[in-house]
């Protein structure tokens, strides 16, 4: 392995990195009050001790996912220990509940699932020795590939799950366990409707507060979407992934890429756009009339192309990690290009509610029109027109590197009525909505955003630490919500600016990025202690990263490879060489800054290691070549 040497003095140590630092320390502390507050010696969560129907498994583990990611990025040894000690807590808690059989959900749809799940992947990435994950990453994969008798989702010749509702009990029909399901009134839900139109009496929404009615579309919605395959379901290509990453094992591979053809053989004899619903005889449309619509979690109800286009960018983005294959991309591409063509403009007065909210002061008080898309198909049409947002784009162009990925996020950004260069001190669920802000900055358009995203996610921790001191909730009684609402750990910028890539997809994504460090001191995933790292620009093949050693006491080594699990390869490393009389004479008034030359250092390997002596910094312009090596978690010794 080549070794680069810094040779330039940090004589003024960037705002940017200073902040970096800053919020890692505050990260590292803010984990015990949470812990304090919430959760009781064993780590289990307080709160009631069971839950409800077949939801709710996935809050539990979504308060600490980003845990293992923090550290995974940089911070403290005790964020992997505490998110390797909470997923235990939190999964003998579930199973004392009865939720989890075997450690892994008995049976919920995979939308819920995949948002707990990127906490297992994240465990796994982070500590892919462990062999407890190792074998849990393998039985959990086997649940779906038909290797445990009691889990029998898949079926191999149609290549389909069997269910919405899958998981380590095997297909779990229907929708609830009721002997008469009901779909009551919920204030919660009202924002989404009908799942269906046609149910007799059923005409609005509100209908829904009578019993009768209620139990009748409950009896719709279990034999409609209580079987047959959907394509949340997708999301247990990145549970075999994972696996693949853990083990190297080629059976992996195998399955992600015959269910994902499978996918995008149905969603090209529905004009290129996914169906939502396939019978248990392959058939689109099988208990819907033949229609492609009106699928658990599809394009009618609840959330339309959130959740399908999601879905399809997840799938897409392993198949070509696991084949190198683009066309495998084009699952993605064509749904996202489906809906973009449906988009139209209309008056702004004519805004959803929700986009009202989503787009808050970003949007201008002169705004007086809005280009839209549609989210969700049912039996009228298109319906809940929305202004696109570039998060599945990004994703899909962190991953390719293409151009004309890179086009349609320009498209999207020519017709969006807000400016991308603007950060909003904002954190929601899924951690992310940064995406435009920091795109403006890699294209130079936005030069202060690593400054202002840190210092503003400074700010959330801060935030969230004063939430904490004064909730006085008794917690035997809060919203399921409630301590995923109040985690302390924020990493989407840490992600942007050090690993150059946007926040993982939250419905299963896994963490997919040009670049990642190792500790080779202290043999551990992460940058050293001191150590800031900047992306500036990431193309196709190239990326630009500073990196800066802020200790004036200590040198500093740091591995960076080439992708998240080493699936690229470096081949050139240029870089400026100090030249001159730094630090001067003693009794100088000032030091000269030193002169540079440029070197170029052939590197042909999918790692470098830079030292950098105390208070020094680099910049490395490193050429590369995308998608070359074999994907895979294992650490560099």
């Amino acid at each position: 392995m080549h070794t680069i040497e810094a040779s330039m003095p940090c004589v003024s140590p960037p705002a940017w990195a200073v902040w970096e630092r800053k919020l890692f320390k505050v990260i590292n502390r803010s984990v015990w009050p949470f812990l304090s507050k919430y959760t009781r010696e064993d780590g289990t969560l307080i709160w009631r001790d069971r839950l409800g129907g077949r939801d709710g498994a996935d809050d539990f583990y979504e308060s600490f996912y980003n845990w293992p990611l923090a550290y995974l990025l940089g911070g403290g040894d005790h964020l992997l220990e505490l998110g390797l000690r909470q997923w235990e807590a939190v999964t003998r808690q579930l199973t004392a509940m009865g939720m989890l059989l075997k450690e892994y959900e008995r049976g919920y749809d995979q939308f819920h699932q995949s948002e707990s799940y990127i906490y297992f992947y994240l465990l796994c990435a982070a500590d892919p020795e462990n062999r407890v994950l190792r074998e849990r990453a393998q039985r959990f994969a086997g649940f779906f590939m038909n290797e445990d008798p009691d889990a029998p989702n898949y079926d191999a010749e149609r290549r389909l799950i069997r269910a919405p509702h899958n998981g380590s009990g095997g297909p779990r029909w229907g929708i609830s366990d009721e002997e008469q399901p009901s779909y009551g009134w919920g204030a919660s839900m009202r924002r989404y409707g009908l799942p269906f139109a046609d149910v007799p009496g059923v005409t609005c929404y509100d209908d829904l507060k009578d019993p009768v009615l209620a139990r009748r579309m409950g009896q719709a919605m279990h034999e409609r979407m209580g079987k047959g395959d959907v394509p949340a379901n997708l999301g247990v290509t990145s549970l075999i992934t994972n696996a693949f990453l853990m083990t190297s094992d080629a059976k992996y591979r195998r399955w992600v890429l015959e269910y994902v053809d499978a996918w995008m053989e149905r969603a090209e004899r529905n004009g290129g756009l996914l169906p939502d619903n396939v019978g248990l005889s392959g058939e689109i449309g099988e208990y819907m009339n033949g229609k492609w619509y009106g699928g658990l979690y599809g394009w009618t109800w609840p959330h339309g192309f959130y959740n399908v286009g999601m879905a399809a960018t997840v799938a897409g983005n392993n198949a070509y990690l696991l084949s190198r294959d683009a066309r495998y991309l084009d699952l993605p591409r064509s749904q996202m290009d489906y809906i973009l063509r449906l988009g139209e403009t209309r008056d702004v007065s004519e805004l959803e509610e929700d986009d009202r909210e989503r787009l808050g002061s970003r949007l201008p008080k002169d705004c007086r029109e809005v280009f839209v898309v549609p989210m969700r198909h049912g039996d009228a049409g298109w319906f809940e027109y929305l202004v696109p947002s570039p998060i599945y784009p990004v994703a899909l162009w962190n991953v390719s590197m293409d151009e004309a990925d890179w086009e349609r996020i320009e498209r999207i950004r020519a017709k969006s009525p807000y400016d991308w260069t603007l950060t909003r001190p904002y954190r929601g669920k899924e951690d992310a909505e940064h995406e435009e802000p920091w795109l403006c900055f890699l294209r130079g358009e936005n030069p202060t955003y690593p400054e202002t995203i840190l210092s503003q996610s400074y700010g959330q921790v801060c935030r969230r630490m004063e939430q904490i001191r004064r909730d006085e909730a008794d917690l035997t009684k809060v919203h399921i919500h409630h301590w995923q609402e109040l985690n302390p750990v924020v990493t989407e910028a840490l992600i942007q600016l050090t690993l150059g890539a946007p926040q993982m997809l939250y419905n299963g994504g896994l963490l997919m990025a040009s670049l990642r460090y190792f500790d080779p001191a202290r043999q551990r995933p992460g940058l050293p202690e001191d150590v800031a790292a900047l992306v500036e620009k990431v193309e196709a093949g190239r990326v630009v990263v500073r990196l800066v050693n802020l200790s004036p006491f200590d040198a500093r080594d740091v591995l960076v490879q080439a992708g998240t699990f080493g699936e690229h390869r470096f081949l050139t490393a240029r870089y400026d060489v100090g030249v001159g009389e730094y630090p001067g004479g003693i009794g100088q008034r000032e030091a000269a800054p030193p002169s540079t030359e440029m070197r170029a250092l052939p590197v042909d390997d999918q790692r470098v290691q830079v030292h950098l002596p105390p208070a020094s910094e680099i910049t490395l312009d490193l050429e590369m070549e995308r998608h070359v090596n074999e994907p895979s978690y294992a650490l560099p010794w």
